[in-house]
């Protein structure tokens, strides 16, 4: 089962409607062509560090520690994409502001950086529609699930 990785926060965001869109520029493990929404079905992997309530526009999110090798990740959603671009013009990823809680300033740093297969002004857009599952999955943390890595592949 394929997952996708985004802060904690973010995933309840989207899974309670506050957020309609998953923007991502790429983690430095992504290959050598960089990010992609390569795929149009997947599960959230809801990822923690501690200063992720400082990159939000929600008040008082709760700071948790890092996820460690052992501890238990619930899985609660489903996110099928309905639309992929990368965009170019920070007119257009400003004008989605109302469909996603993170701060202008991350993303701005997001769009102006330049790395793996990505140029500066530029950055990745999904539109997304999100369900949650039936069953939460109850997944182990484990080494492979870390990393700067948007994409990791589920043992259920």
């Amino acid at each position: 089962m394929m997952a996708f990785k985004e802060w904690d926060v973010v995933c309840r965001a989207l899974e309670e409607g506050r957020q309609s869109v998953i923007l991502r520029k790429g983690g430095i493990h992504e290959g050598r062509e960089g990010f992609s929404f390569a795929h149009e079905e997947f599960v959230l992997f809801p990822t923690r560090f501690h200063a992720q309530g400082d990159y939000v526009t929600v008040p008082g999110v709760t700071t948790k520690p890092e996820s460690e090798i052992g501890d238990e990740i619930l899985v609660t959603s489903r996110v099928r994409v309905t639309r992929a671009v990368t965009l170019t013009d920070w007119e257009e990823v400003a004008a989605l502001s109302e469909q996603h809680i993170l701060k202008e300033e991350v993303i701005r740093e997001r769009f102006f950086w330049e790395g793996r297969g990505m140029s500066s002004g530029s950055i990745h857009v999904a539109h997304v529609e999100v369900e949650p599952l039936a069953e939460p999955l109850k997944i182990t943390y484990a080494k492979k699930y870390g990393g700067c890595r948007s994409w990791v592949t589920l043992d259920v």
